[in-house]
């Protein structure tokens, strides 16, 4: 494949047709899976629902969208992750009796 060192992609802000690959009312949750993706080099864009979160936290909520070409990894990467946490009522420390 050949490189064109004169390409410059789209930032993510002015592409079109971006997916809602998470949402959440939490945007510290957003946050942490922006960043899972970000890791993964999958750019997305954090979105306010309805209210702006520094000003009304916890209304409407906060939604990450991606690229199409990327928004099939970016499922796939979130839902593994989820599926690697453990859950909530389980401990890594032993029980004292």
């Amino acid at each position: 494949m050949a490189t064109n060192p004169n390409f410059q992609p789209t930032p993510i802000r002015e592409e079109r047709g971006l997916v809602r690959v998470f949402d959440t009312s939490d945007e510290a949750e957003a946050l942490v899976v922006q960043g899972l993706l970000e890791s993964n080099e999958i750019e997305s864009l954090l979105t306010n629902l309805d209210a702006p979160q520094d000003v009304l936290p916890g209304v409407g909520g906060v939604v990450l969208r991606v690229r199409s070409s990327d928004a099939d990894e970016a499922r796939f990467i979130i839902e593994t992750f989820r599926n690697d946490q453990p859950a909530a009522e389980e401990s890594s420390e032993a029980e004292i009796p």
